[in-house]
């Protein structure tokens, strides 16, 4: 990975990234990264595991999510500084603001004033939110990628009615709040409306809950990069509670390939 002046380049997944903690407490489970060192250690470990690629959500004093550029250096610098040469994403969630679009894009504006150390990699935009357009220029002008957060077909077409207008890194497919007997139908219909609207962006399937590893599976079954960490799921697939994110990242990279490489 090496930085230019469009941003960083070598951002790519080939089949995983790590979820660390996204809005959780310990209250979750007692393994929920939340300060910068407990972050970069659980990022350490993942990417020992196999993760390729990590996504967090930096937290400012108490515990609380943060969009803050001093919170977001400070996460996204203890995590490269254990992780060099991984890629680090952040959230942008409206929730995080308070669901207020404007204070969201002052907070992020002020990113662009963090070193290349401090500076995320790329940043998740959820098309079902206001104001995600105007995000992505404040992120392209701070050399920062966006992924797509693709929650349905219709922020499919949203997404599409952008056009070439923005360069997203990725497209994340992801199934939330979906029973996992009807996971893969929804992530299919996604899938399937992206094509219809001929979406060339490179994909990455996952889901949340009882989604998360049939939608693990999917994905490798697809080929496509998945995502796995205690945002996402505390369980592994038999259900049993797990140690850790490196554990999910270690069971998921099995699920995912078991998944493509069926017995003959």
């Amino acid at each position: 990975m090496a930085w230019c002046e469009h941003g960083w380049v070598g951002t790519g997944i080939d089949r995983l990234k790590a979820c660390l903690n996204g809005g959780h407490s310990r209250e979750a489970h007692p393994a929920v990264p939340l300060t910068p060192a407990e972050l970069a250690a659980s990022a350490a470990a993942a990417v020992a595991a196999g993760a390729e690629a990590v996504h967090l959500h930096p937290r400012a004093g108490g515990g609380r999510e943060s969009l803050a550029a001093a919170d977001i250096g400070a996460a996204v610098a203890a995590v490269r500084q254990a992780c060099p040469g991984t890629p680090i994403g952040v959230s942008t969630g409206l929730w995080i603001t308070g669901g207020d679009p404007a204070a969201r894009q002052s907070a992020v504006t002020g990113w662009a004033a963090l070193p290349a150390a401090a500076r995320p990699d790329f940043a998740s935009v959820n098309l079902s939110e206001p104001g995600w357009a105007g995000l992505c220029e404040v992120l392209a002008a701070a050399g920062i990628a966006a992924e797509a957060g693709i929650w349905s077909a219709a922020d499919a077409d949203l997404l599409a009615s952008a056009g070439q207008a923005i360069g997203w890194l990725r497209i994340l497919v992801e199934i939330i709040g979906a029973p996992a007997a009807i996971a893969v139908a929804a992530a299919d219909a996604v899938l399937h409306r992206l094509d219809q609207l001929h979406v060339s962006a490179p994909r990455l399937l996952h889901g949340e809950g009882p989604a998360c590893w049939p939608l693990i599976a999917h994905a490798g079954r697809l080929r496509l990069p998945t995502r796995v960490g205690l945002e996402d799921t505390t369980v592994g697939p038999d259900g049993c509670t797990v140690s850790d994110n490196a554990e999910l990242t270690r069971l998921a990279l099995q699920a995912w390939t078991a998944a493509g490489n069926p017995a003959r």
